[in-house]
């Protein structure tokens, strides 16, 4: 089975980490790259709402509730509060790793995979890097003033972060022509 690699973002909260992500995921689909995403939540979440047969029936006592049409299918399964976190290898297990390029991860940084960490100097926090393992780079909107060996990302950016991440993991992406340009020229 493919392996596809994975990758972290990990910052201090209310860094832009979903920011970030919802405009990196779009640039890197364009370069027909087939991408997971596991997010981490500490707290109870619901993917479907009040009014929804889903919710309802959820909500009626289904231990686990598969929603599934020609373009989307979701799982949603109880599980008691008692039960400790699930991990990320166990969720990556749930993820079809054979048909995707790239797993992106928010979440989970004291875990041992290669991360790119957020951090913006006006929120007056510390960096995670070294304590957080993995950290391979850092993307910030200012220089840092006591910079660690690593290389420094434009978190304003996206694209640059982008060509960061398929140059990094040496992911073979489609290259299309401009919207200009023939594909024959």
């Amino acid at each position: 089975m493919n392996t596809p690699p994975l990758l972290g973002f990990c910052a201090r909260s209310g860094t832009g980490k979903t920011t970030l992500l919802t405009k990196l995921l779009p640039l890197l689909k364009a370069q027909s790259l087939r991408i997971g995403m596991i997010k981490h939540a500490h707290h109870q979440f619901d993917i479907d709402y009040p009014s929804k047969d889903s919710y309802e029936l959820r909500k009626a006592g289904a231990q686990e509730m598969l929603v599934a049409s020609r373009t989307r299918l979701a799982l949603v399964r109880e599980t008691p509060e008692a039960q400790a976190e699930p991990s990320l290898p166990e969720l990556l297990k749930r993820l079809s790793l054979d048909e995707l390029d790239l797993v992106l991860v928010e979440g989970f940084k004291w875990g041992d995979f290669p991360k790119i960490e957020l951090h913006r100097p006006s929120l007056g926090q510390s960096l995670l890097h070294p304590e957080v393992p993995g950290v391979l780079a850092i993307a910030t909107d200012e220089p840092l003033a006591n910079s660690p060996a690593l290389p420094q990302l434009n978190l304003n950016a996206p694209e640059a972060i982008a060509d960061f991440v398929v140059q990094h993991f040496k992911l073979s992406v489609l290259i299309v022509p401009a919207k200009n340009q023939s594909p024959h020229s």
